[in-house]
């Protein structure tokens, strides 16, 4: 569950702008206050039920944008290509090639 918040948090703030206000809302007091599908319904005066479907039919949606645009992969892969580059800047028996060959993968991410 951890897993899955996390990364909904990180596509809410790569797709937020794309949501309309109530799913804004929503989303953002589900997954970054932590509220409770009652508190939120409570909230907005609204039931459950529809707070819960907003929220899955939101998900669904960032889940759709991440797999047209690849905001949030190409994030995760800059930030494993950087780790690399910091290692082999910091090891002085790091070749030349090997900061390059770095360098280029980050370079093709885009």
């Amino acid at each position: 569950m951890l897993e899955k918040t996390t990364r909904m948090n990180y596509l809410y703030d790569f797709y937020y702008s794309l949501l309309t206000e109530k799913q804004q809302s929503y989303m953002s007091l589900y997954y970054l206050d932590d509220y409770s599908l009652g508190e939120i319904a409570e909230e907005f005066n609204v039931s459950r039920q529809a707070v819960y479907d907003n929220i899955k039919r939101t998900e669904a949606m960032l889940e759709d944008y991440e797999a047209k645009l690849l905001l949030f992969q190409k994030f995760q892969e800059r930030k494993e290509i950087i780790a690399v580059l910091k290692k082999y800047a910091e090891n002085p028996a790091s070749s030349k090639e090997d900061l390059l060959k770095a360098a280029a993968s980050l370079e093709n991410l885009d």
